[in-house]
């Protein structure tokens, strides 16, 4: 069994952390509110298992981070330049994973502008799933 622990031992620590309790508590009293609720709420904290950040800002663009929103306009230019490659087959047709690799789009754009090409008739598609293939109507 462990030996008890010396009544003036106890005492030193028991004093001790009185003390330290008592300068954290003043140190809070004496600091404004901004400052404190700084320090609680975590502004430059992560929660537990969320990697840190490279850099000062995370890309729009960078994998897991959301995209920008995009205009009509810029949809309606991603899905020309789609018609023009998936054109330039011959007949062949793309792939949305080709499609993407050729006009190195986000994977997650893809699916936008090939769904916005099928609505408004200027794609076709053959197959499902990720054996979809896309043609020019």
């Amino acid at each position: 069994m462990a030996n008890p622990m010396p009544d003036s031992l106890r005492s030193t620590l028991d004093n001790l952390a009185q003390a330290f309790a008592a300068g954290v508590l003043a140190a809070i009293r004496s600091a404004s509110l901004d400052d404190v609720l700084a320090e609680s709420t975590g502004a430059n904290r992560r929660g537990p298992g969320r990697p840190k950040v490279a850099g000062a800002a995370r890309s729009t663009t960078a994998k897991g981070g959301r995209l920008a929103r995009r205009s009509a306009e810029q949809i309606q230019d991603t899905l020309k330049r789609v018609v023009i490659a998936i054109r330039a087959t011959r007949g062949k047709g793309l792939r949305a994973e080709q499609l993407r690799q050729q006009l190195g789009l986000d994977v997650r754009e893809v699916p936008r502008v090939l769904h916005e090409g099928l609505r408004a008739r200027k794609l076709r598609s053959k197959g499902a799933k990720r054996s979809t293939t896309y043609f020019v109507r």
